[in-house]
């Protein structure tokens, strides 16, 4: 696994729907707590249909200056709000891109290899993106080689307190251990707490063993599941003694009780892949169970692999 970029910039995907303007709103503030630049980004499809609430189409001739006038109007929009917001936290470099390529999942890929982060609405401008996550966000989230921070637009960030803490949910995977690292670090800079959720069975109870062993002792069980959960945060409480730590292990499946916790939370971190996945695997259902229901914003931990 590679080392997470913790000095490189934030990027933003922007076209000017609700979500993103979620997701500049979220990513200035991050950036401003991190300390990072933050790149505003807006892909402009080298194609001839428009989706979503734009002004009509000028004629061929005129397409080409029409349609860099409109994207510079949108990361100009984007820019305004992305500094108001990392305002009270004082102002880091803000920069924005227009690139052109089509479609526009594989240039913001490429984007992702050498940044810190990148922040994405979750729906997009068309009504069939609104009804579930986003074809791009998706992409992301299966594709790029950075961290994919995932903002909903459903609430105002002023709806959710910034005293509640960051959820994580931890599996002992290499991705969950990425997420980990990601929730302390969120955490420390937010000053706040960590949420620590373990699930250790899939598929709720457990039965007893064969003819001759001895039955589960659920007990046993619990107290070992507790021990891994333990050495799992201790390098990242040793690292951050600022950060308080609430542990929670439950012998259910990890989704529901990721989402529980979100309902109280103002940030879920989950791994890109599970106990089972490996290297290139795409989102583990958790990841991907989290990430379209969640109403907070949801990192999910990829890595440069």
């Amino acid at each position: 696994m590679s080392p997470r970029q913790t000095s490189a910039e934030i990027l933003v995907g922007v076209d000017g729907s609700p979500s993103s303007v979620a997701a500049v709103e979220w990513a200035a503030r991050d950036a401003a707590v991190h300390e990072a630049p933050l790149r505003l980004v807006h892909v402009a499809p080298v194609i001839t249909e428009f989706f979503g609430p734009v002004p009509p189409a000028p004629p061929p001739g005129e397409y080409a200056s029409w349609q860099e006038q409109h994207a510079h109007q949108i990361l100009e929009e984007a820019h305004k709000l992305a500094a108001e917001a990392a305002q009270p936290h004082g102002a880091y470099q803000i920069t924005s891109d227009v690139l052109y390529d089509a479609p526009i999942l594989p240039a913001l890929v490429d984007l992702t290899k050498q940044a810190q982060m990148v922040v994405v609405g979750c729906r997009g401008q068309t009504a069939v993106a609104r009804a579930l996550l986003g074809s791009v966000s998706s992409g992301l989230v299966y594709h790029a080689k950075c961290p994919v921070a995932v903002i909903h637009d459903e609430d105002s960030p002023a709806a959710v307190s910034p005293h509640a803490p960051v959820v994580v949910g931890v599996d002992g995977s290499p991705a969950s251990d990425l997420a980990t690292e990601i929730a302390f670090d969120e955490a420390s800079r937010r000053g706040v707490g960590v949420v620590a959720l373990h699930a250790w069975s899939d598929v709720g109870a457990l039965g007893f063993g064969r003819p001759g062993q001895a039955p589960v002792e659920w007990a046993n069980f619990e107290v070992r599941e507790e021990q891994v959960l333990a050495e799992r945060l201790a390098e990242w409480q040793q690292r951050h003694p600022d950060v308080s730590v609430s542990k929670i292990v439950v012998s259910d499946r990890p989704a529901p009780r990721l989402l529980q916790q979100a309902e109280t939370a103002q940030l879920v971190v989950v791994g890109s892949r599970g106990r089972g996945g490996f290297s290139g695997m795409l989102l583990g259902s958790v990841g991907r169970a989290v990430v379209n229901a969640a109403r907070i914003p949801v990192i999910v931990a990829r890595s440069n692999e």
